[in-house]
């Protein structure tokens, strides 16, 4: 059958939707290219705001109305946090109780997510005994619902089994997402997460390496490490995240590694030491600040103060001057006062990064936020202070390009040919381009950065 998957949201969502990609194609289906109708559609979504929430609801009515006959299963965070109910006995809900999923055949949580490639067989198997013919010449799919009770069985427990944290497929020629952890049990008040993922668990360190090194030998010449709080690693194992970077560092042959949103509580100084000194680490962190007030972390129950991370982001500079520094920025949240505010973005305009991420805080369900009693930003005041954070990302952006202008870097080329232009990023995330060249297509090639 032909499967189209449509991911919302974060680099684990994308290294999840690759994950099962790789196990549906390697079972016989076909991707369903541009402009081909689908037999399954796999929406994986995202709840960390209400704008992800109505890109899910646009991208599942969008789903409905280009592929009409196809099954569509939607997972994912918000499918885990919106569904009111799944029925023990089989992978369906009672879509009249969810508002805004009719387009939906099957809603699954994040617990049922990797049992999609058993689901599609049963639909497969149905399709075929329904129509009497091979699967790709049976009878519209969606046809196969009246049969749906044929299709029931009980889920795994996706937190026990970690055979499901894997690397991503290679259909990337330049990049793989690796998948190490997943969950969070910091219960920040803002934050659903922890509803939507579980609780922080994670891979042995072998079984990671092992993904990690058959993925070089198939030609992933960048590894990016994904998870929810991907430094809390080793609660399943006993082992450290330090471990886990010392042990992906070693493998055979040519290769880099990033490292995703590590909190700045668990960033140490011995992990941005071993990173400087490392033989493929690229010079990248991503790590989330969510507040530069002092009194507004204590809100969101942080584990860190500004200081903290202040310390953190100076020692970053002091081992590797030239690294890219991500933030992860927040504003609007509740009890954020105009005082607050203002002393946020005097911090965060002196700090030494190289771009922020700016989101605007949305009440979600299920979090503390709401029933505190507290000081409410109204949504014109939120935007107006995103902007102003967006303007200061711009600057420091530019402020980072500037300051490596004349260095020699080293740039993977990526395989997309845009007008004649091919495009990759160096080691500390600079992006260029120049003119496409497939015999440089997925290689390292050290330049000259202009700015």
């Amino acid at each position: 059958m032909k499967i189209r998957f449509v991911t919302l949201g974060c680099k684990l969502n994308f290294a999840e939707s690759s994950a099962l990609g790789r196990s549906l194609f390697a079972s016989g289906h076909t991707r369903a290219e541009d402009g081909e109708q689908a037999d399954i559609c796999v929406l994986n979504t995202c709840t960390v705001t209400d704008t992800a929430d109505h890109k899910c609801r646009q991208a599942l009515s969008r789903l409905r109305r280009e592929n009409p006959n196809a099954v569509i299963i939607v997972t994912g965070c918000y499918a885990q946090l919106t569904a009111d109910r799944i029925q023990n006995s089989e992978f369906r809900i009672q879509k009249s109780e969810v508002r805004g999923w009719n387009d939906a055949d099957y809603i699954l949580g994040n617990d049922a997510k990797f049992d999609i490639p058993e689901i599609v067989k049963r639909i497969s198997d149905v399709r075929t005994k329904v129509s009497g013919q091979p699967v790709m010449q049976s009878v519209p799919i969606r046809e196969v619902e009246a049969f749906h009770g044929a299709l029931s069985f009980s889920s795994t427990d996706s937190e026990a089994d970690e055979q499901h944290t894997t690397i991503a497929d290679r259909t990337q020629r330049t990049r793989c997402f690796l998948k190490v952890q997943d969950g969070c049990n910091y219960f920040c008040t803002y934050c659903t997460i922890p509803y939507a993922r579980g609780k922080s668990r994670n891979p042995k360190i072998s079984e990671l390496t092992e993904q990690a090194q058959q993925a070089i030998y198939d030609g992933a010449k960048e590894i990016v490490l994904t998870g929810v709080n991907i430094a809390d690693f080793g609660r399943s194992t006993g082992e450290t995240f330090l471990q886990l970077l010392q042990a992906l560092d070693g493998l055979e042959g040519e290769y880099r590694l990033r490292i995703g949103s590590c909190e700045p509580n668990l960033l140490t100084e011995e992990i941005i030491d071993f990173v400087a000194d490392s033989r493929h680490i690229a010079p990248h962190f991503h790590i989330p600040l969510q507040s530069g007030s002092n009194e507004v972390l204590q809100i969101m129950k942080r584990h860190y103060t500004r200081e903290l991370f202040a310390e953190r982001v100076a020692y970053i500079r002091k081992r590797l001057p030239y690294a890219f520094i991500g933030v992860d920025c927040m504003v609007g949240v509740r009890g954020e006062t105009d005082e607050y505010f203002n002393d946020y973005l005097s911090f965060v305009e002196q700090l030494p990064v190289s771009q922020l991420h700016v989101f605007t805080y949305s009440e979600r369900a299920r979090t503390r936020m709401i029933e505190m009693e507290l000081y409410v930003v109204p949504n014109a005041e939120r935007k107006r202070r995103s902007d102003i954070l967006h303007r200061v990302s711009a600057a420091k952006a530019q402020a980072f390009y500037a300051m490596n202008d004349g260095r020699e870097l080293s740039v993977l080329w990526e395989s997309k040919n845009a007008k004649g232009q091919m495009a990759g990023f160096t080691e500390n995330y600079l992006r260029v381009s120049a003119q496409y060249d497939p015999d440089k297509v997925n290689t390292f090639e050290t330049i000259r950065f202009h700015n």
